[in-house]
């Protein structure tokens, strides 16, 4: 099943995944899953956090209320997958990858430029995730996980552009987008840096 999501013209993202993740992640489906499953309840209780620190922002609050259910309904899906294989949810793992997103994130600003901050970090794990799961529903051998792999890649498309948009909502456009671009050229190294894995979403 070709995708229509290309990660640099739609995403933005400045450097694709390596090939060989598809290959380890097929062989650790275990590991894959579980990490996928702890992807998406981190997703829901960033939306959560980010309701109850801005409560006044009132389009964030209306727009962000139906992701936190839609990211939960994710968990379970993918739980109910380990489940019918007769697999194990394994225990959640450091996730280097949003570990460092959140040491470049600005410290020390307003109110108004952590929220941007934030939902700049939120749209670039979407996005990442995104690609991850276009190149799982790409590159799998199994038409079942083609399939389950693209229902969430068009999700996670979905939430990229909703966190972008919101940042240039509530914050000043060019700025927005200036610091948007250092944030892709941050993870772009930082993509560089990590050994590909087969165990982890990110």
């Amino acid at each position: 099943m070709k995708t229509s999501i290309d990660s640099k013209t739609i995403l933005g993202l400045h450097l694709p995944t390596d090939p060989r993740w598809v290959d380890l992640a097929s062989m650790s489906l275990e590991d894959i899953l579980s990490d996928h499953a702890f992807c998406e309840q981190k997703a829901a209780t960033a939306c959560i956090s980010l309701i109850q620190s801005f409560p006044d922002k009132e389009k964030l609050v209306r727009e962000l209320s139906p992701i936190v259910t839609e990211e939960w309904g994710h968990f379970r899906q993918v739980l109910a997958e380990i489940d019918k294989r007769g697999l194990k949810l394994k225990r959640q793992r450091k996730d280097e990858y949003v570990n460092a997103l959140l040491q470049f994130k600005k410290t020390g600003v307003t109110r108004e430029e952590n929220l941007i901050e934030r939902l700049l970090i939120c749209a670039l794990i979407e996005a990442r995730s995104c690609e991850r799961f276009r190149r799982l529903s790409d590159g799998l051998q199994d038409d079942y996980f083609k399939k389950f792999y693209y229902h969430f890649m068009v999700s996670e498309a979905g939430h990229y552009r909703l966190f972008l948009e919101l940042a240039e909502l509530y914050g000043e456009k060019k700025a927005v987008q200036k610091r948007w671009q250092e944030y892709l050229e941050f993870e772009a190294e930082l993509i560089q840096t990590l050994t590909p894995r087969g165990d982890r979403m990110h």
